[in-house]
């Protein structure tokens, strides 16, 4: 796949760069663009001649793919693009995110609140004991969990909403397989 990125200007900026590309190189006075980033990577500066402009490097809130044509008929993927690299005028204020709100287009105006899930707030704690139990029962232990759902062969749930002992679960675990393997021997 091709190298690309997405390069937002502002209107002024622009119209100069339309018109390097349109005049001949030998002929132009301000023959050079040029893109350099600071050492964080996202902060940068935008030279065109003899004039330098803010860039920031910010990520876009959903991937963009680009296509190209030979044949006005087939259109073959080219790039997946995550990133945009925003140009500003000098007096314009520099973005507080790494993240860009929106999108390219105006459909995707404050995509990143509207159209995509947050996070939850998760307890690491809760996390840690939950992973803790459900290794515990995959081992054969119980849980500490008060709720328990219990799965029957006809495919009902029932909820025992009790807390059981854990050396009576042990013992009843280790009855219920001495009897599956009388079961299968029988």
């Amino acid at each position: 796949m091709e190298e690309q990125f997405i390069l937002r200007v502002p209107p002024s900026v622009a119209e100069r760069i339309n018109q390097f590309l349109s005049q001949n190189v030998s002929s132009s006075d301000d023959n050079s663009l040029d893109l350099s980033f600071s050492d964080d990577g996202r902060s940068g500066t935008f030279a065109i001649g003899n004039d330098r402009f803010p860039a920031s490097l910010l990520d876009l809130p959903a991937i963009v793919e680009s296509y190209k044509t030979y044949d006005d008929n087939v259109l073959i993927k080219t790039a997946d693009i995550g990133q945009m690299i925003m140009v500003r005028e000098e007096g314009d204020s520099a973005p507080d995110a790494v993240d860009y709100r929106h999108g390219l287009t105006p459909p995707m105006r404050d995509a990143r609140r509207r159209r995509f899930r947050r996070e939850p707030d998760l307890n690491p704690e809760l996390v840690k004991r939950i992973d803790k139990d459900l290794c515990e029962m995959k081992n054969g232990g119980t849980s500490e969990i008060a709720d328990v759902e219990v799965a029957e062969h006809d495919g009902s749930v029932r909820n025992t909403n009790k807390k059981a002992a854990p050396a009576l679960a042990q013992v009843g675990n280790a009855e219920e397989r001495e009897r599956s393997d009388s079961d299968e021997s029988g």
